[in-house]
């Protein structure tokens, strides 16, 4: 048995009288440091894997894409919506799935998918792109209100040219001629010259004619 001096003695005993009076709390403190710090990792280290499963399953996506077989694809972006819907992964899936979707004339997939993107995705450019795609398909099915009001929402200036030039097309397919020549100006005034795309829109206002 260990032998103490007096005033290691009473050291121990001082101890003994603080650890019965704070122990307790002491160990609940230190466990609660040491679960929280351990769930940080833990919660870490599950988003990290988060992260790589969306990544590798968005490239399996991209090489799915190359068979252009839209249920295939559709089935791969359905992987990324689903399991993995916070990540930036999840839109951009939809968005190609939309683009199949609307290639094989399937346009209520087509929306599906866009309405998810605008239910669901987080950033704004996301949103501009579905609304784009979106107007187009109801121009396609004659459906000129909901479109205008697609094209009609705020929407990033980086978009502005597209918008207005889809604006003005919905316009022409309305017969509503001079708000027609109006779009197809505003998409003019934003878009940049040198891009061939210009030179298009530029003909639409043309085959316009004047005002009456």
């Amino acid at each position: 048995m260990a032998t103490y001096n007096l005033e290691e003695q009473d050291k121990i005993d001082g101890f003994k009288t603080w650890w019965d009076k704070f122990g307790a709390a002491v160990t609940i403190i230190l466990t609660t440091l040491v679960v929280t710090i351990s769930g940080t990792k833990i919660w870490e280290y599950y988003q990290n894997t988060q992260a790589q499963q969306a990544a590798d399953l968005y490239v399996l996506l991209q090489q799915v894409q190359s068979t252009n077989e839209p249920t295939r694809i559709n089935d791969a972006a359905h992987l990324l919506t689903e399991g993995f819907s916070s990540s930036g992964y999840a839109p951009r899936a939809a968005l190609i799935a939309a683009a199949a979707n609307i290639a094989a004339n399937d346009t209520k997939r087509a929306k599906e998918n866009l309405q998810w993107i605008l239910d669901n995705a987080n950033e704004k450019e996301m949103h501009d792109l579905a609304r784009l795609r979106m107007a187009g398909i109801l121009l396609d099915e004659g459906n000129y209100n909901d479109a205008l009001r697609q094209l009609n929402t705020d929407h990033n200036g980086t978009y502005a040219g597209l918008y207005a030039d889809l604006k003005g097309d919905v316009l022409v397919a309305a017969e509503r001629f001079e708000e027609a020549r109006q779009a197809y100006q505003t998409a003019i005034d934003r878009l940049n010259k040198r891009n061939t795309y210009f030179n298009i829109v530029q003909m639409k206002l043309d085959a316009l004619g004047d005002e009456d």
